[in-house]
């Protein structure tokens, strides 16, 4: 475990720290930014843009890949790397909140379940059910902000219960299960560096007893996990498996569950659990304690920036900062605006994934390379609209002080003219520069915690 994370400077004014994991598909120097490859693409990008962006890593969404084109393709292909190309450092979502965020949406089926789940029958409606994927109210467009599943198709919901969800998928009919070991047997298959720990992440606004219970659950779950990697020829231990063995039901999995074990398609996986505990200060300490206890190669915070304000937010994590482990490394699953990113690397955080730079410049927000030295000094934001009439003639670079290739290359009239005619490239190049500067804000938080200025 020491050679997947090794810390080489720790802030002496925070609990920031500068480090480095090691994968079967490279390293990635930390604090870092993970992209949203949710499908298995960044997306509008080519793998050959991705390398020369300077992205260190992707991570992919369980759910999203199991419904389509499914985990089975993936491995027969040599894993996701192989698959899309992307041929660097990958992390895999459980996908545990989206099929239970199908509960919650679904009225007749939802309420049913939250009846047997909770003895106070807290109901939420859909509208307070947001993803840890979500943008902040940064535009207009996200306001009604909810579970991405596949825009609005709703898979059909077949049986929802405390071990897990049975659904079909929109696209065959197919029925498909999610259970702590079949997100693991998944996450095995798709053949992500880093596995998700399946969990349910709380929505928000829900009671502290309720809250309670689905972080109890989230602790089953990870014991379930862990069992369930130990008996995949332990995991973390580099052997060789046969596909001649016979299916075998697992001790302490569900009546459901059979697992075939094949090959692995990635040599060396490693489990992150999950701390969750919704807004709750003595619950979000209980669960860091008992997740960190588990000894998972790395810990990872959930259940925030789902619609809490960037108070409560903040307040979740720093709670948790004094059990974070020193020695492994701490994702925080779902923030990434670019304040947000600053200020939490001060309390132990060593990577971030959101889908917010590539959302946002699909929408035409581009952000300014000057936004690195304002949010580190000042937490002061600096974008362009692209989409703004304003920009209509001018033929100045899309940022001055940029020296992307997007900005190297084009005007700022030209990018407005492509997204005023819904050009695909537009879309592109909007995402190049805005993962570009997001690459260099963080080789410039790095350069700063060494200089113990973070």
């Amino acid at each position: 475990m020491n050679n997947f994370f090794k810390v080489s400077h720790n802030s002496k004014k925070s609990k920031a720290r500068v480090g480095e994991i090691n994968s079967d598909h490279g390293k990635v120097l930390t604090p870092a930014f993970i992209s949203a490859a949710t499908k298995g693409t960044i997306k509008t990008l080519t793998p050959d843009q991705v390398t020369e962006i300077g992205i260190q890593g992707s991570c992919v969404n369980t759910y999203h890949l199991v419904t389509h084109p499914g985990a089975e393709i993936i491995a027969k292909a040599g894993g996701i790397q192989k698959y899309s190309r992307l041929d660097i450092f990958t992390m895999s979502d459980s996908g545990g909140f989206q099929v239970f965020s199908l509960a919650k949406n679904n009225r007749d089926v939802g309420d049913k379940f939250l009846s047997q789940v909770n003895s106070s029958s807290e109901k939420s409606s859909s509208s307070n059910i947001h993803s840890r994927k979500n943008l902040s109210p940064l535009s207009q467009i996200n306001q009604q902000r909810k579970a991405e599943v596949r825009g609005e198709e709703q898979p059909m919901l077949v049986k929802i219960s405390e071990d897990g969800v049975k659904f079909r998928s929109v696209y065959d009919g197919q029925l498909i299960e999610f259970t702590p070991e079949k997100s693991m047997e998944y996450q095995a298959q798709i053949g992500a560096d880093i596995n998700m720990a399946f969990d349910e992440c709380t929505y928000y606004p829900a009671t502290h007893e309720y809250t309670e219970k689905a972080m109890n659950r989230t602790h089953e779950w990870l014991k379930r996990c862990i069992n369930y990697k130990d008996s995949e020829s332990k995991f973390l231990l580099h052997e060789s498996l046969t596909t001649s063995q016979s299916p075998r039901k697992q001790k302490n999995f569900s009546s459901s569950s059979t697992t075939i074990y094949q090959p692995r398609v990635t040599s060396h996986q490693y489990l992150y659990g999950i701390i969750q505990g919704g807004t709750y200060e003595d619950l979000r300490k209980k669960s860091a304690e008992f997740v960190v206890s588990q000894g998972t190669p790395g810990v990872a915070i959930g259940g925030v920036s789902v619609g809490e304000s960037k108070k409560e937010m903040r307040d979740q994590v720093k709670w948790v900062s004094d059990y974070l482990p020193k020695d492994r490394p701490v994702h925080l699953l779902g923030v990434g605006q670019l304040d947000d990113i600053v200020d939490l690397v001060k309390y132990g955080v060593d990577t971030f994934d959101c889908v917010e730079p590539t959302r946002l410049a699909r929408m035409g927000t581009l952000y300014k390379i000057s936004s690195i030295e304002s949010q580190i000094l000042n937490n002061k934001k600096d974008e362009i609209d692209i989409t703004r009439t304003v920009y209509k003639n001018n033929l100045e670079k899309v940022d001055e002080d940029c020296r992307c290739y997007v900005c190297s290359n084009f005007t700022k009239s030209y990018l407005h003219h492509l997204f005023k005619q819904r050009e695909i490239l537009g879309y592109t190049l909007a995402t190049y520069h805005n993962l570009w500067v997001m690459e260099r804000l963080f080789e410039k938080i790095r350069e700063e915690i060494v200089k113990d200025a973070i």
